[in-house]
């Protein structure tokens, strides 16, 4: 079983009423894929189109909620834990 944490930014976003109802949903889901079966079981649905990041993101990883929304998380496997970096309408700029 793995362990999700939405860091601060990530709840920020979720909870600030910009996010769809129908996002919220998915990401709910998303959520529950991940805790089951981590990044493999991420990759292994091809909806998600889960994939490795480059440039200022390397080292993390993205999941489509649809084809404008995006998860951006991190792993962290010696403690099995996906850490949500941001939920964001496919920005991927830093901040």
């Amino acid at each position: 079983m793995w362990k999700i944490l939405e860091l601060r930014k990530a709840d920020k976003e979720l909870s600030s009423g910009r996010v769809p109802l129908e996002i919220l949903k998915r990401y709910e889901k998303w959520k529950d894929i991940a805790m089951l079966s981590g990044p493999q079981g991420l990759r292994a649905i091809r909806g998600f189109h889960d994939e490795a990041l480059s440039g200022n993101w390397k080292g993390f990883r993205s999941s489509r909620l649809n084809e404008q929304w995006r998860v951006i998380y991190s792993v962290k496997a010696d403690v099995m834990v996906v850490q949500v970096v941001r939920v964001t309408a496919h920005d991927y700029r830093r901040r």
